[in-house]
């Protein structure tokens, strides 16, 4: 049996997210350096408030841990007295490392090293979130190791056959095959990255339907998207939910992809999901204690 719920969260303000703003100014940031299994130094920030729980917040394509919202969402889980870890995937940021096109694979074994990293330093990783293609990468780091009880996925895109065209232009499949690779250029012209045809099969090849499936029921996954995300449809939220066996789906109205404008709704459904699992977890550890 697939469970699911959906929620339409409107643009209110919260209070609480700017308390959350406020009680990180005294926050103890620790720059920290995690090499992969390829030989590559990943950089991230840890946001310590000395809990034995640890969130990592992985960023989407392109991007970097100082973006929004990784740095709105460490922060507020700071404030509940959760660390959490945002870092680099290699080749973004100041991670070392190439940046590839795809590499949903490999992004998800650099968030592996993440992971075993801070479990060898005895904490306790009980929850993954991604942003964009992060959002894709915590999902298929869950479906592979089974092994974080809570994921979030934020405007990921379940039809990662699309929204290709947009990137690389028509035609892109002959003309990579032709050329054997892609240069892309912003809008003056400026050589941005370069697509092999390598790196492009692989997204192509990467089946987020499968591994929705293989999504034990006991991880608790929670979907959000912004209404008016102009980068991935939100319609594509509606297909994890489908596939997804334990999962919540959270629409934000009016929100953008980056949630420029709802940085606070953002963080508080995700706050307010973590902290939701960590009870039910806690109750149903306590009543199990109490029946021994």
């Amino acid at each position: 049996m697939i469970v699911f719920w959906v929620y339409l969260f409107h643009n209110t303000t919260d209070n609480r997210i700017l308390g959350h703003v406020l009680l990180s100014a005294t926050a103890e940031l620790q720059r920290i350096v995690i090499p992969n299994s390829h030989g590559e130094n990943l950089v991230g920030i840890l946001h310590e408030t000395g809990s034995k729980d640890l969130v990592i917040i992985c960023h989407g394509f392109q991007s970097k841990k100082e973006r929004i919202p990784m740095v709105s969402l460490a922060t507020a889980l700071e404030a509940e007295g959760i660390s959490a870890f945002r870092f680099d995937f290699a080749g973004n940021g100041e991670s070392e490392g190439s940046f590839m096109y795809g590499n949903y694979r490999r992004e998800a074994e650099d968030l592996r090293a993440v992971v075993q990293h801070f479990r060898n330093k005895e904490r306790l990783v009980s929850a993954i979130i991604g942003h964009s293609k992060g959002g894709n990468v915590v999902l298929f780091y869950a479906s592979k190791y089974n092994d974080v009880s809570i994921v979030v996925n934020i405007s990921g895109r379940f039809h990662l056959e699309k929204g290709i065209e947009g990137r690389l232009g028509k035609d892109y499949l002959q003309r990579i095959k032709q050329n054997g690779f892609i240069d892309v250029k912003n809008r003056k012209g400026k050589f941005e990255y370069r697509v092999t045809e390598e790196s492009l099969m692989d997204r192509l090849s990467a089946d987020t339907h499968a591994s929705c499936l293989l999504i034990n029921r006991n991880c608790r996954v929670l979907t959000i998207h912004g209404t008016m995300d102009k980068i991935v449809p939100a319609t594509d939220a509606l297909e994890f939910a489908r596939f997804i066996q334990n999962h919540k789906l959270e629409f934000i109205e009016g929100a953008d992809h980056e949630y420029t404008s709802h940085q606070d709704e953002l963080a508080t459904v995700v706050v307010d999901f973590v902290r939701a699992v960590r009870e039910d977890k806690n109750l149903s550890e306590h009543l199990l204690k109490s029946r021994i």
